[in-house]
């Protein structure tokens, strides 16, 4: 079954199918937790006829003993990950190694009589060695092979690999349709609880991460912090009242960024959006200091990583959020380490 946000997506591929047009190698794109994986699952079931043997592969469960590459339930298709374990540090690699894609296109080199295929994910995990690696493959593809490369972040890979691969990208998506799948795969107190709609602007259009958030609780402390960051804006005096803030300055900035992020698109689409206090802050709000706020709060998740003083930090954009409706021109933000 489709997934409904998978349609546009899917329909493109289908044409390619019934064109004979299927392209040697596939970007798959997409925010993280769009469904890249079962988008290409979706695929591959087609191509071979088989949904069901596709489906039974649990290659994105961690193993406990090293592996370069791992092999499918169909006999032609091999699969490279991120997060194996390396055999020579015996620790779990964040990212895809030189050693793994060497050992993936040499399984796909072999002479096979069906269709082989190749998946790779997440391709923007790969390091600069082993993208080009995979280039000689890419270039001079064997007949009757797809290689599908999935991919969070299109930007981090290298434009050679982009430029050799036809790319499907999958939006995010806020209609009826996506919004009735979400109401039919959550609990019936869940769907009492929490506006669905609102659960996919939170989340800027990704259904499995509403699924995610409200199975570990996420959404709880998260409209907690929606809340007092959107009254800050509307009464600025309201900031010396943000204890909760203590201790999760982090979660509050990736917050504020998604509230920045969701005005900065219901105003340039002119839309209403279900939170009636955005609403108001978005209408009176310059369009360019939305923007050179979510600068500054990007720069700022960023140096949460560094010795900065993080507390001192989200203060300061606080004090720039609680004024946003009011500025005439729109001021630098200190850091001190």
């Amino acid at each position: 079954m489709i997934l409904p946000w998978h349609a546009s997506a899917f329909s493109k591929l289908e044409k390619m199918i019934k064109q004979q047009h299927m392209p040697h190698a596939l970007l798959i794109t997409g925010a993280e937790k769009i469904g890249k994986f079962e988008l290409m699952q979706q695929l591959v079931g087609v191509l071979i006829n088989d949904d069901e043997k596709i489906r039974r592969d649990n290659v994105r469960e961690d193993l406990d003993c090293p592996v370069l590459i791992r092999r499918s339930n169909y006999t032609n298709m091999i699969y490279c990950r991120a997060g194996e374990i390396n055999e020579k540090t015996k620790n779990r690699s964040k990212d895809i190694r030189i050693d793994q894609v060497r050992a993936f296109c040499e399984a796909l080199n072999k002479t096979a009589d069906k269709l082989q295929i190749g998946v790779l994910f997440f391709g923007d995990q790969m390091n600069i060695n082993a993208a080009n690696s995979l280039l000689k493959t890419l270039e001079e593809p064997r007949e009757n092979t797809l290689i599908i490369i999935l991919a969070h972040n299109i930007e981090n890979l290298p434009v050679t690999i982009i430029s050799r691969c036809q790319n499907i990208h999958i939006a995010p998506a806020y209609d009826q349709s996506t919004c009735q799948w979400l109401i039919d795969n959550v609990n019936d107190t869940q769907n009492a609880d929490f506006d669905i709609a609102q659960l996919l602007e939170n989340t800027h259009g990704v259904p499995f991460k509403v699924l995610s958030e409200l199975s570990e609780g996420g959404f709880i402390n998260y409209q907690n912090y929606q809340n007092q960051l959107l009254n800050i804006a509307i009464h600025p005096l309201m900031i010396n009242k943000v204890e909760d803030f203590e201790g999760n300055e982090l979660e509050v900035l990736k917050c504020l960024q998604n509230i920045v992020i969701e005005g900065i698109r219901l105003k340039s689409t002119n839309k209403q959006g279900g939170l009636i206090e955005l609403n108001k802050i978005i209408n009176d709000v310059d369009f360019d200091f939305l923007f050179k706020l979510l600068d500054d709060i990007y720069q700022a998740i960023k140096l949460s990583k560094t010795t900065v003083n993080i507390r001192l930090l989200l203060d300061n954009i606080l004090i720039v959020w609680s004024h946003i409706t009011h500025l005439k021109n729109y001021p630098q933000i200190s850091v001190k380490y």
